[in-house]
């Protein structure tokens, strides 16, 4: 893989991430010797859809023939998504153009321009997050469960009981996990060393998963109630923790009280919450058909100020003290307000954010949107994506055995895991990235799995995890784990993989060293500038083997990523500094032998080095 010319986001490339509409940019390419002499470089943006082309001069240019010149232009952001791209003109006539999925010799498209966002920006601690998902029926029972009702929807489990993956117990099969019992294990999360704490949904419903909401204001009596979430607050916050909570957007339960109000009768003023089939309002839409799942209507003003909008909005009440929730993931975001011709999806979410600003601008907010996300996530509402298409499923493609199924959430064509070659799960995953701007990328999840999808080790090959951790918490965005991964727990689809958590396992030898894995890892991550918002430049692509560097003023990380023994040969223009590299992670070698170094990897691995800073300009 030869050496190219590159930009990104990053402080190194771009001289504001938050600019203003009228503020002038400083974009940055950065062009190596090998490539060629070049004639001239150009910005071309394309403000009110009117191309314009910004010359670039040469800042600084590294003598030799390892070196690189960096060429800088000046954009003017004139819209509130500002896209652009660089024209580069070399001396031997060639033309090419270089955008967020790569470099081309032909033109290109605005959708995959790079971008700047005048909107307001995620918090400042978004980039650097490491965030734990938690189901709180299977996370932690305190005692005060044993005193509760179990409701009449439910079928009791014991904690150490199996799963049941089918009717009636599939969604119906009730443990009794509390936020008390979340409380109780904080202590592990601080050993694992994340940051932000993903809650499922609390409110009251007729199921273990809850996101089919009986009522948005009050938390689920059977999780301890309001005041448990106020201590789980409380206490994630005294240890440093942010911690965000699950809205349903698209829909609520056929028991909330809103739809009960409005079944059967359209003079309630709840009616115009939903969508009706007929005029006696008895049969009506869902989420896909399931008719426990009605779907909301956004056309209702009296539901979005209920609901979204405003400091008396569900939104906010939960953002507010006493609860202070620090954000929140909406499920099925993607869906929300869409039906047939209509499509009110960006009011919903524009709405959400507004509120959110009001209460407290220091609040994230991510989208569930499992496939192509990049049309919704253009940095006007939504921080980051729940997204499977730009990680999650080429990941699983590459590490899995070959011949894997993958049933649920998780979105593979027949329940077919495809097996994919390295360049594969590269092209995936640069085609799905290059549609977000880069801080949307910085703040989107990179999930191994979740509480909706199989558990990434069930059809992983040996020696996997270290590899497909590694990559989530070294590549742009933010590290999710699924309560129970760090336990080596398996699970075939989403409600199989909400297994209890095994807490009488976690001295046992073998999981004390799965436990180390993550906690090493994400402290790799937390310990690195060039993790939490470095630039990133793609080094080899091989079928075994990806090398990619991430760089900082402060320090940059080399990462090589190995499904099988492979090596890499790279000029040592690549990165700079390697005769300085220092191994933080892994046993991968590196060997310099004139002009070039090799990567050397033994077998599935994952290796890391810490290398000298870039210098910014």
């Amino acid at each position: 893989m030869m050496l190219l010319p590159h930009h990104d986001g990053s402080p190194l490339y771009v001289s504001t991430s938050s600019p203003n509409i009228g503020d002038e940019v400083r974009v940055r390419v950065r062009v190596p010797a090998s490539f060629g002499e070049v004639a001239a470089v150009h910005a071309r943006s394309n403000p009110n859809r009117e191309p314009r082309f910004a010359p670039a001069s040469v800042v600084r240019a590294d003598t030799g023939s390892n070196g690189w010149d960096w060429w800088e232009a000046v954009v003017e952001v004139e819209n509130p998504v500002h896209g652009y791209r660089f024209h580069l003109a070399m001396a031997d006539g060639r033309q090419f153009w270089l955008n967020a999925s790569g470099l081309h010799d032909v033109e290109t498209l605005d959708s995959e321009d790079f971008k700047l966002v005048a909107h307001p920006a995620a918090p400042d601690w978004a980039a650097s997050s490491v965030m734990y998902q938690i189901f709180p029926d299977r996370f932690g029972r305190s005692a005060a469960a044993d005193e509760r009702e179990v409701p009449d929807w439910a079928i009791p489990a014991a904690w150490e009981d199996e799963v049941d993956q089918l009717p009636p117990g599939r969604s119906t099969q009730f443990y009794g996990g509390d936020l008390d019992g979340v409380i109780e294990h904080l202590d592990h999360l601080e050993r694992l060393g994340v940051t932000l704490i993903y809650l499922t949904p609390v409110f009251p419903a007729g199921s273990n998963h809850r996101y089919d909401a009986s009522s948005f204001d009050e938390v689920d009596p059977l999780l301890g109630g309001d005041e448990a979430l106020v201590r789980l607050v409380e206490a994630a916050h005294a240890r440093g923790f942010k911690i965000i909570g699950d809205l349903t957007s698209n829909h609520s339960g056929d028991r909330h009280e809103w739809f009960v109000a409005a079944l059967g009768n359209p003079d309630a003023a709840e009616s115009e919450f939903y969508y009706w089939r007929d005029a006696e309002h008895t049969t009506y839409e869902s989420w896909l058909g399931v008719p426990s799942l009605p779907k909301f209507n956004w056309n209702s003003a009296e539901l979005r100020e209920r609901f979204v909008e405003g400091p008396g909005s569900v939104v906010a009440r939960w953002l507010k003290p006493p609860y202070s929730l620090d954000g929140w993931r909406i499920d099925v975001a993607n869906m929300t307000g869409r039906l047939g011709s209509e499509d009110l999806n960006s009011e919903v979410r524009q709405t959400i954010r507004r509120t959110m600003l009001d209460i407290n601008p220091d609040t994230i907010l991510l989208g569930e949107s499992t496939n192509d996300a990049s049309i919704d996530f253009q940095g006007d509402a939504w921080h980051g994506a729940m997204t499977y298409a730009n990680f999650t499923r080429p990941l699983w493609s590459w590490l899995s055995e070959p011949g894997s199924q993958a049933g649920g959430g998780i979105g593979f064509a027949a329940n077919q895991v495809p097996t994919f070659t390295g360049k594969q799960f590269f092209d995936a995953h640069t085609r799905f990235s290059a549609g977000f701007p880069w801080r949307t990328r910085l703040a989107t999840m990179n999930a191994l799995d979740t509480h909706d999808t199989p558990r990434f080790r069930t059809s992983a090959i040996d020696g996997a995890i270290p590899v497909a951790l590694g990559l989530s918490v070294t590549l742009p965005g933010i590290p999710v784990v699924f309560a129970g991964d760090e336990f080596g727990l398996i699970g075939v689809d989403g409600e199989h993989s909400r297994t209890p958590i095994p807490w009488e396992s976690a001295s046992a030898p073998e999981t004390e060293q799965v436990i180390e894995l993550y906690s090493d890892l994400i402290g790799l991550r937390r310990s690195q500038p060039a993790l939490n918002g470095g630039g990133m430049r793609w080094l080899h692509v091989g079928d075994d083997l990806l090398v990619f560097v991430r760089e900082a003023p402060e320090a940059s990380v080399l990462v090589a990523a190995a499904r099988a023994g492979a090596e890499a040969t790279l000029p040592m223009a690549a990165v700079a500094g390697i005769e300085a590299a220092t191994r933080e992670f892994g046993s991968g070698e590196i060997a310099i032998s004139g002009d070039n170094f090799r990567v050397i990897t033994g077998d599935t691995s994952f290796t890391a080095w810490v290398l000298p800073g870039v210098a910014a300009l």
